[in-house]
């Protein structure tokens, strides 16, 4: 069982707990993680500029960062920080809803938790094609 916790740590924004739990879980099921815990925190600009600045030394405010604390085999316990003030500016940017748009960012985060990476032009596309795979089977968050 993949447990998934949800929180609102955003003053103004909140997100359905179920949806981003229910996203978290058909993606890694999905990448043959079938134990594990993971934590889904929404939170503001202002946070994710600080956590980017102090865990992986990038002074700039991002939309989603995942830490995989520890993964073993078929087992998994990370967490996923999704930025909704730019999940705003980039639902408005794409053209796409809001809650399309946090869970795309959902969806990314707990690819990174899989194992997949952005670094590259060639990842990021995989990438982007797996987002676009779950995004069409799942409701917004």
């Amino acid at each position: 069982m993949i447990r998934v916790s949800v929180y609102n740590a955003h003053r103004n924004y909140r997100r359905r707990h179920r949806a981003a739990a229910a996203c978290v879980r058909k993606v890694l099921g999905s990448e043959g993680i079938r134990r594990g815990e993971v934590g889904v925190v929404f939170h503001d600009a202002r946070a994710s500029r600080a956590m980017n600045r102090r865990y992986l030394r990038h002074d700039a405010v991002t939309d989603v960062i995942s830490f995989p604390l520890e993964h073993a085999g078929t087992a998994l316990e990370g967490e996923i920080y999704v930025n909704l003030d730019r999940a705003r500016e980039q639902a408005r940017e794409y053209g796409v809803s809001f809650p399309q748009e946090v869970a795309r960012l959902v969806i990314h985060g707990a690819l990174h938790l899989a194992g997949y990476d952005d670094r590259t032009r060639r990842e990021r596309a995989h990438m982007a094609e797996r987002e676009d795979f779950f995004l069409k089977n799942m409701q917004g968050v």
